[in-house]
């Protein structure tokens, strides 16, 4: 954004997206404000063998050839209430495409934070799962360069927020400020697979994260841990029928399908740089799994755009990758091995994503963008489209256009 309008909008924005530290402008602001941020959106995919989904909290994707308002609409409210000096309560409604097919409003954030100087920020509550860098906001549009966050690289993180606490501490280093940030606290999401809903409810979370920013950069780099609490019905009824066999390769295959208890990490590292009319984005992250037929992955994405007046002309591109882990029933029986390739084989993603893309800014609060997504991956990969089709080669074109506003 151009520097006048973004420090114009800095308090809004921030407040919008959980409240940060950075945003002293906030102070200013009046003791009890309500506001609101939206997008209103359509896209098409070309393939009719996979549907094109925003993120893996959605049950059903873009078909190919048919316009959709589906995936990209949100409508959220918030209200701050600054309390006293030190002490803010933020509460977020937002309305989305959700697991169940339905845009019920959900409470996305709820937390008190308590700021007893400018180097110590505590907060309680539901609060945002920034375990990537950009994270917290993705669900306000207007707040990003693109269309939505790069599918390819959050692809992996479907957790908008958890419950329980963090603590940051901001001091000064070199020419700009470092903060430290510790978090705990529980996840509660339930994403729609092939075959059946995974309920995370009850699934622990704890992780560290440095931001480190200094004039027009920002650095950020986060380890994350989710113990989950719940596998699935489907794996688990697999697992049974394979360890009736008493065969050893089929026990050790069972034993890959066990989710509950397993952990999963992730690891991000993330760069942004804003100056000017020039903007540029970096992302890395891996993610490590001990349940045997969720592989591990790493992924990335490169965005950069420059203003020309009121329009960001933008270019990125991304990728997705996994690591497979290759397990064996020792069976003959064809049944039994169908069903083990089918669910190990549901986890693979193998893709890159070419984005070219525009932002209008027309007014202040209002920004309209339009984005062609080229995706190009193997037929192998199953991630992160849902519903392929046996004719799916891995490959669509998505045309994106949307309206994205802060009130």
């Amino acid at each position: 954004m151009h520097s006048q309008r973004w420090m114009t909008l800095l308090p809004l924005l921030a407040a919008l997206c959980g409240g940060s530290a950075w945003a002293t402008e906030l102070d200013e602001s009046p003791a009890f404000t309500v506001r609101g941020f939206g997008t209103l959106g359509v896209a098409r995919s070309s393939s009719d063998q996979a549907e094109f989904a925003r993120d893996f909290s959605q049950p059903r994707g873009l078909k190919g050839g048919q316009w959709s308002g589906r995936i990209d609409s949100v409508l959220g409210v918030q209200a701050n209430w600054r309390a006293t000096p030190e002490l803010e309560l933020v509460g977020q409604l937002v309305s989305r495409y959700r697991y169940d097919e339905s845009r019920v409003p959900q409470v996305e954030l709820a937390f008190a934070k308590w700021e007893p100087d400018a180097r110590v920020t505590l907060r309680a509550g539901r609060i945002g799962a920034d375990f990537m860098m950009l994270a917290d906001a993705r669900l306000v549009g207007y707040s990003s360069l693109t269309v939505r966050p790069s599918t390819d690289f959050f692809g992996p993180l479907f957790f908008a927020h958890f419950d329980g606490a963090d603590a940051s501490l901001t001091w000064p280093l070199g020419s700009g400020l470092l903060r430290g940030k510790l978090f705990a606290g529980v996840i509660s999401e339930k994403t729609p697979l092939t075959v059946e809903l995974w309920d995370t409810s009850g699934s622990s979370t704890r992780g560290l994260v440095f931001d480190y920013l200094a004039g027009p950069w920002q650095w950020r780099a986060s380890t994350t841990s989710v113990e989950f609490s719940h596998g699935t019905e489907f794996s688990r009824q697999l697992a049974t029928d394979l360890r009736s066999t008493s065969v050893p390769g089929a026990s050790a295959a069972a034993d890959a399908l066990t989710i509950a208890g397993t952990t999963t990490r992730y690891h991000s590292l993330g760069m942004v740089y804003d100056a000017g009319p020039l903007q540029v984005q970096a992302m890395l992250n891996a993610v490590r799994h001990a349940a045997g037929y969720l592989h591990n992955s790493h992924a990335g994405y490169l965005l950069a755009g420059y203003r020309v007046g009121a329009v960001t002309p933008y270019a990125g591109v991304s990728w997705w990758k996994s690591r497979l882990k290759p397990y064996s029933t020792g069976l003959a029986d064809p049944l039994l091995n169908w069903r083990y390739d089918f669910i190990m084989a549901a986890s693979v993603a193998d893709q890159t994503t070419y984005t070219l893309g525009a932002r209008w800014d027309l007014r202040a609060n209002v920004a309209v963008k339009l984005q062609w997504d080229a995706i190009r991956g193997s037929a192998a990969s199953k991630l992160p489209v849902i519903r392929e089709q046996p004719g799916w080669n891995g490959r669509t074109d998505v045309v994106s256009a949307v309206v994205d506003f802060v009130f």
